[in-house]
């Protein structure tokens, strides 16, 4: 179980979509508004736990069309926020918008984040640690990963806030933009290299 718990810590603390969006939003709108995202995102990523634990998306990824499409489309919008985050100029801003994202702006993101799929499939299919009963496990599995979700997408969402506070210079910002967007690449990277 305890393995489980640092497995789930370090695939969700890793900068992927959700968590630099996160940021995103907490810099550019503030905690409230960041709030509401990060509880759109929660549900997302339930969901999205409940569709791999159902066996819905292995169903759904079975047809070399679906999963090439949706693998496409998805590696296609994360280049997307790359580039908008590396573009955004000498200001942190990560994604910028005329309105927050909002609750469904997070439920949506998580519904194409390929992260979200990848981390999910991962910590279910693997480190079995309750071998008498999987609907134990698995409800197990859902507590453990949520309690350490919550307080590490509210890290991220305080950390965009706070920069935003700093008032950094502007090479300094510029910087910090190239470096997420790099980050996302790296994620972009690793779903084009994963076996798909």
């Amino acid at each position: 179980m305890f393995t489980f718990a640092a497995a789930v810590f370090f695939l969700i603390i890793t900068p992927g979509p959700g968590v630099l969006s996160t940021a995103g939003v907490g810099s550019g709108y503030g905690f409230s508004a960041g709030s509401r995202y990060v509880g759109g995102l929660f549900v997302g990523t339930n969901l999205v736990a409940l569709v791999v634990v159902s066996g819905l998306a292995a169903t759904l990824l079975a047809n070399p069309r679906i999963h090439s499409g949706l693998f496409y489309a998805s590696v296609l919008y994360l280049l997307y926020l790359a580039s908008r985050i590396a573009f955004a100029g000498a200001k942190i801003a990560f994604i910028e918008r005329q309105k927050a994202p909002g609750f469904l702006g997070g439920i949506t993101l998580q519904a194409i984040n390929p992260k979200a799929y990848a981390v999910n499939t991962a910590l279910f299919s693997g480190f079995a640690f309750w071998p008498a009963s999987t609907s134990i496990e698995i409800g197990l599995k859902f507590l453990i990963m949520n309690i350490i979700w919550i307080p590490i997408h509210f890290a991220w969402l305080w950390a965009g806030v706070a920069l935003q506070k700093l008032n950094l210079p502007s090479g300094v910002q510029f910087s910090i933009n190239i470096a997420m967007a790099l980050s996302m690449l790296a994620v972009v990277a690793l779903a084009a290299l994963a076996p798909h």
